[in-house]
């Protein structure tokens, strides 16, 4: 089976372009990298410093409904991070910014902390739990 390069561009359709991109942007710290717009929708890639491309497309037409979990479709996308402690100062950095988010929750597999984009997207910060070494 061919292989993956582990390079990963994701793109989602979004109500309104600019304020996601500026959303991204400003609590996560995505780049704007290309934009691209023509008569059917506007679209802007972004890039991130770890190399995740994300790209946001506003279709003209676009309903303006609010993205839903449970339709087919992306259920949320998770972005790792190295340890518990990074974990706690995106949960301090989501507060300061007012973004709504749970409290990081904690299980056999690692640490989470959720919160959503302007359009209702599940977003997740995960580190995952350090292996047991036998030391106790």
């Amino acid at each position: 089976m061919p292989r993956f390069t582990g390079f990963a561009h994701i793109t989602l359709s979004v109500r309104n372009r600019d304020a996601s991109v500026d959303f991204y942007r400003s609590v996560l710290g995505f780049e704007e990298y290309r934009k691209r717009d023509d008569d059917r929708s506007l679209h802007t890639d972004c890039q991130h410093k770890s190399g995740v491309m994300l790209g946001f497309t506003q279709h003209r037409d676009h309903f303006n409904g609010l993205f839903d979990h449970r339709h087919a479709g992306v259920d949320h996308i998770a972005f790792e991070v190295e340890h518990v402690g990074d974990l706690e100062a995106w949960e301090d950095r989501l507060s300061d910014l007012d973004v709504d988010h749970s409290p990081i929750v904690h299980s056999e597999r690692g640490s989470v902390l959720n919160f959503t984009d302007p359009d209702g997207f599940q977003l997740e910060l995960f580190c995952c739990a350090e292996p047991d070494n036998g030391e106790d």
